[in-house]
């Protein structure tokens, strides 16, 4: 086929050139029939459920997304299976999902003897530490779409409909091969006793309770929330795992940076790695690759600079050097990489003076 056609949907689909994206699509079709008949169908039956005035969602057996009753606002949001690379985490986590995994793909074999496999998982852990990520990934392995609850669309002010948009969802989910995906789950699943909170929302706990409780074992749901301390004692005992997922340790945090990093790292010293990885105790995986990404832009807008000095320049902007200790650590490690006193003034802001004052301690 010709891979010319490709930036040409792109065009068409961000666009919004209905036409086009058809033409191409029925080409594309056409194109790779012979050598991938299964994708060159499914293409067809995409087009045809457009063409026949039926949702595209169809094409993969999905229903019509469950809408709010008087705002017609969709209660989830629905994304296909995409590829993720494997998730970077402790042993321990790892090991949970993975076993997850393999009893998600002996279903078949759990129910035939009579056992009940486990459909749901509750992730809790800081922001930033995969939450999100996990329920995708998961989604890609079990090729199953992952529909996330739009709490802006779901959580209503008028009495009872909060508690019948919870239904709706839980209702779709349940007919569907789908992932549901309850992210922020404290925000409709707080404690009971809590005497701050209006009745509405302790009886959306109550529909919550009964929706899970009654959720089949063909479904999957994965809850995340930010907050465990706030959620309700019986939420707790309404998934089969509930898995809390820690900020990198050090040998996590060197993985993400050796991947974000990939071919680059080539050119960066072993002191250096150890320098991102070392100083950066507490910082979540989300802000380890985010450290990553700018140091990457950072290296393309300097060229003329090497590439440690930008690494050591963004380092010192995200970690913010706070105590003596730390400012003299940096500034010899910065120094082994044969920065002079001025650059290295640069980089971590600190004073000329200063910094060979820190360089002779």
């Amino acid at each position: 086929m010709d891979n010319s056609y490709i930036p040409k949907l792109l065009r068409a689909a961000l666009s919004n050139d209905r036409k086009n994206i058809e033409a191409i699509g029925l080409y594309i079709g056409r194109k790779i029939k012979k050598e991938d008949p299964q994708t060159s169908a499914e293409i067809m039956k995409i087009l045809s459920c457009v063409n026949g005035g039926t949702d595209v969602y169809r094409s993969i057996d999905l229903s019509h997304i469950p809408v709010d009753q008087e705002t017609r606002y969709q209660l989830v949001n629905l994304q296909e299976p995409l590829y993720c690379e494997e998730p970077i985490l402790c042993d321990s986590v790892k090991n949970q999902l993975t076993e997850f995994l393999k009893e998600r793909r002996l279903i078949d074999v759990f129910l035939n003897e009579g056992i009940t496999p486990p459909n749901s998982l509750l992730l809790y852990g800081a922001p930033g530490v995969g939450k999100t990520y996990i329920a995708k990934w998961l989604s890609y392995m079990l090729n199953m779409p992952l529909i996330t609850v739009d709490l802006a669309n779901s959580i209503s002010s008028y009495l009872g409909r909060s508690g019948q948009n919870i239904k709706s969802i839980f209702e779709y989910a349940r007919s569907q091969n789908i992932i549901l995906f309850l992210d922020e789950i404290d925000a409709i699943a707080k404690r009971r006793d809590d005497a701050s909170d209006l009745g509405e929302l302790k009886r959306l706990v109550n529909v919550l309770l009964k929706e899970l409780e009654d959720f089949p074992a063909t479904c999957v749901v994965i809850a995340a929330t930010n907050h465990p301390e706030l959620l309700d004692k019986a939420i707790w005992r309404r998934f089969d795992r509930n898995i809390e997922v820690f900020l990198p340790e050090l040998a996590e945090r060197k993985a993400l940076v050796l991947r974000e990093l990939g071919e680059r790292t080539s050119s960066i010293s072993d002191a250096v790695i150890d320098l991102l990885c070392d100083g950066t105790s507490g910082i979540s995986a989300a802000d380890m690759c985010k450290l990553c990404m700018h140091i990457k832009r950072r290296i393309i807008l300097n060229p003329n600079i090497s590439v440690e000095y930008n690494i050591f320049k963004e380092y010192c902007e995200l970690v913010s050097l706070k105590t003596k200790d730390d400012k003299i650590a940096a500034c010899k490690e910065i120094r082994k990489s044969g920065a002079t006193l001025k650059q290295i003034s640069e980089i971590t802001g600190i004073p000329l003076s200063t910094v060979g004052r820190y360089l002779k301690e």
